[in-house]
């Protein structure tokens, strides 16, 4: 079976930010995708330190959720990251997680499925959006899209639940996700993923 793994980055267990992440997964059960949902915002999580120690250990030298979700993000099919807007940012927590998760994990990330959610009162939410979905476009990610930018507007999860376009456009990104997700897995069975050449690496720039 499909898995997605959706990352709350809200320090609001229960809010706006749950609340969309949990419209998209009735969406992936109802289209028999295993979805497990995993709540980071509220954690203490320190940014990367770049020590390079992953490269030795296989895993990041601070022993925390980053080490316990790197498996299952390397299991997973796809990934739904969902972030509060603060200060026009996502949540520095949640931007330090995805650092180190991102930068400790070395297997494959070619084309599992990514998608950025954002939560905001009123504005912020395409800078936040444009943050989260760097982490995909760097790693070999193709980023799900829906119907509009993929956010829910609201103070409170009552208000999220008010916003009918937002709640919308999670069920059309999780429907889009889940065809990403199948119609990939069928494509590697029939042509295989593309090749990946990673022998180049520039550290300079050369005016000459």
């Amino acid at each position: 079976m499909s898995k997605v793994i959706l990352l709350n980055g809200s320090a609001h267990q229960n809010g706006c930010t749950r609340t969309a992440l949990e419209e998209m997964i009735k969406v992936f059960e109802a289209e028999g995708i295993k979805a497990e949902l995993i709540q980071v915002g509220a954690k203490a999580v320190r940014g990367c330190i770049g020590c390079n120690s992953c490269y030795e250990t296989g895993k990041c030298v601070f022993d925390d959720l980053v080490n316990e979700v790197a498996p299952k993000f390397e299991e997973a099919d796809g990934m739904v990251v969902g972030s509060p807007v603060y200060y026009a940012s996502p949540n520095g927590t949640l931007v330090s997680f995805m650092d180190r998760l991102f930068y400790s994990t070395h297997f494959s990330k070619h084309m599992k499925v990514g998608a950025a959610v954002v939560s905001c009162r009123r504005g912020g939410n395409t800078a936040s959006f444009d943050v989260l979905n760097k982490y995909f476009t760097i790693s070999g990610m193709p980023v799900a899209s829906a119907t509009y930018w993929n956010q829910v507007q609201g103070l409170s999860a009552d208000d999220v639940k008010k916003d009918l376009e937002g709640l919308q456009t999670m069920r059309n990104l999780a429907r889009n996700m889940s065809f990403m997700i199948k119609a990939f897995a069928d494509a590697k069975e029939k042509y295989g993923y593309p090749e990946v050449e990673s022998e180049c690496f520039t550290n300079f720039a050369d005016g000459k």
